[in-house]
Formats: structure tokens, C-alpha cells, sequence
């Protein structure tokens, strides 16, 4: 089944022959979508060089890496997490799969290793867009919607969620999933 509306929980899936290279081969998680005052989301696959303790002051020592979400208030951090139910303040997005949440609670969870690196993680700015804008960038196909799977963040290689992804969609799609990164090795 092939879906056409973005709606919270949705992923968005980065066409194969997109050249933005902010948005290449990305996978975003959609957190919060309204047509009357736009999308938030978070790309899942780019994982940073940097530790989540090494980039806050006083965060319990943590060996989760930090992962680029999108280009929006990269001074920011989120969090999307499996332990909802631990952490209020939390937003169920999808089905077991949570965003935000109380962060000085959190901390004490971490520290306490009731929430461990399996359980979490943090993105660096994220990924927006304004009212209706989403919808012309669907009309102009440079997205393909997905369904989300608590699996994809929390136990999928980022180098690989895009094509697992594309490939989990079936028929055409995984086709698709096995198009080369650069076109030139095709």
C-alpha cells in the first residue's frame, strides 16, 4: 500500500536522485505535522562524531552518540526514546516511540541506567518545514512516505536505514532500494 498523506509517526523517505545534501539518502522521523502550522521532524541516519555528554554540561556519563537532525536551530537538543512511560512531559509519536520529555528527569534516569544507550536518542537541531510546505515538496515527489517501526531507531545501523526502509515498502521500492549512492557507479 503506497501512502500519500504526512501525518505525525510518519517517516519520510529522501527520493534516490535527491542532490540536497543535507536531506541525501535521509530518513526523517515526522514528530509533529499540522497544516495550519507546519512539520517538525528529525533525520534518524546521520549519527555525529560526538558524544551526547561531551556536548551538555553536567549530563550524566553517557556513551550515546548525538545525531545531526536536521538543519533547523542546530543550537538545539531533542530526544526521541522507547521509555514514554519512565519520562513524563513525553509525546507519543508513534507506536512505542516517544519525543521529548522531561529533561531533568531524564538525567536522572540516565544516571540511575534505568534508560541505557538502546533506549535513546539525541538529535542536533532538526529538520522543519512551514505551513503547506511539506505538501508542494510531496507534490513535487522528492519524498516517499513510509511507515514507522520503533525498530528503525532504536536497532537499525544509520548506514543502512535507508535502504532497509525502502526495501521493507516492497514492489517498486525495493528496486529503488538498490540504486547506488552516486549514480556515476550505476
Amino acid at each position: 500500500m503506497i501512502e500519500h498523506t504526512v501525518h505525525t509517526g510518519s517517516l519520510l523517505i529522501a527520493e534516490p536522485f535527491m542532490q540536497e545534501s543535507t536531506f541525501r539518502r535521509a530518513v526523517i522521523l515526522i514528530t509533529d505535522h499540522t497544516r495550519e502550522e507546519g512539520t517538525v521532524g528529525f533525520i534518524l541516519n546521520k549519527p555525529l562524531k560526538i558524544n551526547i555528554s561531551e556536548l551538555v554540561e553536567d549530563f550524566p556519563d553517557f556513551e550515546g552518540v548525538a545525531y545531526y537532525g536536521g538543519p533547523v536551530s542546530t543550537n538545539t537538543i531533542h530526544y526521541i526514546h522507547n521509555v514514554g512511560h519512565l519520562l513524563e512531559g513525553s509525546t507519543e509519536v508513534s507506536n512505542g516511540v516517544f519525543w521529548g520529555g522531561d529533561f531533568e528527569k531524564l538525567k536522572f534516569l540516565i544516571k540511575q541506567k534505568l534508560i541505557k544507550e538502546e533506549n535513546i536518542r539525541f538529535y542536533i537541531g532538526y529538520s522543519g518545514w512551514s505551513a503547506g510546505q511539506l505538501d508542494e515538496e510531496m507534490e513535487a515527489t522528492t519524498w516517499i512516505i513510509s511507515h514507522m517501526h520503533p525498530n528503525y531507531i532504536f536497532k537499525s545501523r544509520p548506514s543502512k536505514l535507508w535502504k532497509q526502509v525502502l526495501h521493507h515498502k516492497g514492489n517498486v521500492f525495493s528496486v529503488l532500494s538498490q540504486l547506488p549512492e552516486h549514480q556515476s557507479l550505476n
